[in-house]
């Protein structure tokens, strides 16, 4: 198996390719890296945006599907309070 990169936020979530977080139900949504200095770049630039952000990046294998394998996490509602 082969092994990638991907961002998780202090919430469980994950980035995703279409650049919003994702719960990681749905693993082909998620963002991957070959590259863990390419996933760092991403999270500066995310981070720049969102100053609360507390992200960290993780060394993920594929399945067999190519998909990464990922605990699912928690999407924070909009109308939630911290």
């Amino acid at each position: 198996m082969t092994e990638v990169f991907v961002i998780r936020d202090q919430n469980g979530c994950y980035w995703g390719k279409s650049k919003e977080w994702q719960d990681g139900r749905d693993p082909r949504q998620l963002a991957r890296y070959r590259h863990r200095d390419e996933a760092v770049n991403t999270l500066v630039e995310i981070s720049a945006r969102d100053v609360d952000l507390r992200g960290e990046i993780l060394a993920v294998t594929l399945s067999e599907r190519g998909e990464p394998q990922v605990a699912p996490g928690r999407l924070k509602l909009a109308d939630e309070t911290p």
